[in-house]
Parts: C-alpha cells; sequence; structure tokens
C-alpha cells in the first residue's frame, strides 16, 4: 500500500464521548497498514491519506511521521479513492488509556480498517454487486441537488429551530438525530403540505447518519 500521513486540519467528523481504551487492539502497526492496505486495494485504491491530529512540523518531507511527533487527540480520518468513488471514514472511538497501550490514532486506524473487512464481506454471498455498502461513506445525492456530506446531513436535520450545537448531538447521539427528523419530518412531509424532494432529502440524511453511526460505534 501507498500511504502518506497529513496533518488533520479541523475536525468534521462525529465526537465520540466515550471513547474506548486502544489496548482492545494488540495488533502491532505493521499488521495494521497491511490490513488496511490489502482492503483499500481490493476496492481499487492506490494510494491512502491518513490524517491525524498532529502539527505539519511532525510530518517528514515524505510524507511519513516523524519517530518524535506527539498527536493532539487520536482522531483519524482515512481516505482514498475507489472503484465505488471517493470514500473516507473518520473516528476516534479509542484512546490510550495505560503505558504500553497502542497510540489511539493507530487503534482508530484499524477500527476502520477492520470496518471495510467487515464491508467487504457484505459481498461474499453475491447480494451486494455495486457497492451499496460503501454508499453512506459517500457524499450523498439529494435529486439533482448539490451532494451531501455527514456534517451537511446533521445541519439539514438541525434546521427547523433546533437551539445551537445541536448538529454535533445528532452526529452522536441517536436520540437527539430521532427527535431532529420528527421535528423535519412534519414540516416537510408531503401529507402535511410539504416538498417531497425536500422530505426525501431529510430521510436520506437521517438514513446516512445512522450507517455512519452504525459503523464506527458512536451511536448512543
Amino acid at each position: 500500500m501507498r500511504y502518506e500521513i497529513r496533518s488533520i486540519g479541523p475536525w468534521t467528523g462525529p465526537t465520540t464521548w466515550d471513547r474506548q481504551p486502544s489496548s482492545r487492539f494488540r495488533a502491532k502497526w505493521q499488521s495494521t497498514l497491511d490490513l488496511l492496505g490489502r482492503e483499500t486495494e481490493l476496492l481499487g485504491a492506490s494510494l491512502v491519506v491518513l490524517q491525524i491530529d498532529v502539527r505539519e512540523g511532525d510530518i517528514r518531507r515524505d510524507g511519513m511521521l516523524r519517530v518524535n511527533a506527539l498527536t493532539d487527540s487520536p482522531r483519524v480520518r482515512v481516505s482514498f479513492d475507489s472503484r465505488h468513488g471517493p470514500l473516507t471514514y473518520a473516528t476516534d472511538a479509542y484512546e490510550e488509556r495505560d503505558r504500553g497501550d497502542p497510540p489511539g490514532w493507530q487503534a482508530n486506524i484499524r477500527a476502520i480498517a477492520l470496518a471495510l473487512e467487515a464491508l467487504r464481506a457484505v459481498d461474499r454471498y453475491g447480494v451486494s454487486r455495486t457497492g451499496e455498502q460503501y454508499r453512506g461513506w459517500r457524499a450523498i445525492e439529494a435529486g439533482s441537488g448539490p451532494q451531501v456530506s455527514l456534517d451537511q446531513a446533521a445541519q439539514l436535520l438541525a434546521a427547523e429551530g433546533l437551539p445551537a450545537g445541536t448538529t454535533a448531538q445528532i452526529l452522536t447521539d441517536k436520540a437527539v438525530r430521532d427527535d431532529a427528523y420528527r421535528r423535519a419530518a412534519r414540516v416537510h412531509h408531503p401529507d402535511a403540505g410539504g416538498d417531497s424532494g425536500m422530505f426525501r432529502r431529510i430521510t436520506e440524511a437521517r438514513e446516512l447518519l445512522d450507517a455512519a453511526a452504525d459503523l464506527t460505534g458512536v451511536s448512543r
């Protein structure tokens, strides 16, 4: 696998408030790279970008991490071009708790690699032939309108008079997400005089966010 490390920049993924210990994963870093390499290559990727929470100065010119680099958080984002289109996975579900535990960012990259392996298993019996299981990790199209990211999907559900800060909760808390959807559905459902296109958009947004939460384990 050809990969390079970049600074993660602003965090747009869901925030995990109850992170799990990285000790769940005892595999060596090379084993994680091998697993990620196998899964991304099977998807047709030629370059995998690993974004972690480090300063730009901690990344060498060849795109690798300096030996003494320190991360500010365990947040990671893995991105690559695949035969199903550009795919991006982000999580901060695991953190280092005790001395000797794997670094949190490495555990989170392994979690993504294992998720990719699980998604590929959906194809095992020939049920999925066009990569439907990866749809939640691509931008979704709402009719002929613009594509919608996870963050934009949360903003779409939060648009109906919800208080500031609700968007972040929609990404991480299923109860808040369901309540936001019900509020939006009451306004936009065609039976209530709403626009059918907008109702379809908010329904797709909720499905996208639910799928993302299930795969990253952040839904509570």
